[in-house]
């Protein structure tokens, strides 16, 4: 162990002993996805630095408060990037926070999601003991992968000391087309498109203009844009559009005084919400932002009948349910591993549920 994981192990021995909720936090880039963080703030960004990082192979394991700018940057350098393209939120967003998130941008409907891309992770759990779970090379994760549990957790099974990502070389070519869709038009061609052998690697569909990104070999790309037609968008335009989604900078995104953006995540193919509100369309459907007025049992209950589920991931009441109720069953599975990682219940207590 080093002096901050020895360091860090007393402290949550000692709050374990003494019951005292403790926030884990890297940047607050995050602080306002999932329920109101509570406890004493545990700051984690001086854990930092590249544990090792082979181009060749395609892996990099990193600590966890390493800041995910110097991270993309390094892989830039090698022509490599994180195929899953996390949003930042802020500048000084970590490593481990982006994990503990499990957020992914545009790519994510054909690249992956975060977990798709743990090789490994080593945590620091409930009872000061560090963790270690898969591996550092991609035939190490057969079986059980414990270490894909800690994506999207917010913090609450235990502080990510390390880990081991999978990177992929960059697309050799890119192109952004432009379409002037309605929104069941642009669901049903996203839809028809991606039955097809084409590059698609992120959509977007808001008022009434649907954006498709292309990536892949050279030849795929142009094949693809001159079979399909619509505008094509200049390559700084086309970086915009897309780094404005990923990092939520679209004013659609941003909720007015007294709403809510709610997530929803549905089949690709269900059809419009037919709800108030602005909308933005990623992922070929599966996944619909409204931010508006609607009351979350009519968000809720309008993700269901559609097949899906719905959060309110900004603004609102962050003390109330913020994601969607989870089913008995399933409540019985993230209860028992929360006792298994975090017994005292310490960590973010009630971040992603009110009873855990």
């Amino acid at each position: 162990m080093t002096t901050i994981e020895n360091e860090w192990a007393e402290r949550v021995r000692a709050a374990a002993a003494a019951n005292t909720p403790l926030c884990l936090r890297g940047s607050g880039s995050k602080d306002f996805y999932g329920r109101a963080p509570v406890g004493e703030v545990f700051e984690l960004c001086a854990n930092q630095g590249v544990i090792a990082y082979e181009p060749t192979e395609l892996v990099v394991t990193v600590r966890g408060g390493t800041p995910l700018v110097e991270l993309e940057a390094m892989l830039a350098e090698q022509g490599q990037y994180l195929p899953f393209e996390p949003p930042h939120f802020g500048a000084s967003a970590t490593v481990a926070g982006s994990v503990a998130a499990g957020l992914a941008g545009p790519r994510r409907a054909t690249a992956g999601a975060v977990r798709d891309f743990m090789l490994g992770v080593k945590v620091l759990d409930g009872r000061g003991e560090v963790m270690r779970f898969g591996g550092q090379v991609m035939k190490n994760v057969a079986g059980y992968d414990v270490s894909r549990l800690i994506a999207g957790s917010l913090g609450t099974l235990g502080i990510v000391l390390e880990v081991s990502l999978k990177v992929l070389p960059r697309p050799v070519a890119e192109a952004t087309l432009r379409f002037e869709l309605d929104e069941a038009t642009a669901i049903r061609r996203v839809s028809e498109w991606g039955g097809q052998p084409l590059p698609v690697s992120a959509t977007l569909w808001q008022d009434g203009v649907l954006h498709l990104r292309l990536s892949g070999a050279e030849a795929a790309v142009q094949a693809a844009v001159e079979r399909l037609g619509g505008e094509r968008v200049g390559d700084t335009e086309a970086d915009a559009v897309w780094s404005a989604v990923r990092e939520q900078t679209l004013p659609a995104f941003r909720p007015r005084m007294g709403e809510m953006l709610w997530r929803l995540s549905l089949p690709s193919t269900a059809p419009a919400l037919g709800l108030p509100g602005r909308q933005v369309i990623e992922w070929g459907g599966a996944q619909r932002w409204l931010a508006g007025s609607a009351d979350a049992d009519s968000v809720r209950a309008r993700a269901l009948a559609l097949g899906g589920h719905a959060s309110a991931f900004r603004g609102g009441d962050r003390k109330g349910e913020v994601f969607q109720p989870l089913a008995a069953p399933l409540a019985t599975i993230h209860r028992r591993l929360k006792t298994a990682f975090d017994p005292a219940g310490i960590f973010n207590p009630g971040r992603l549920y009110p009873e855990f």
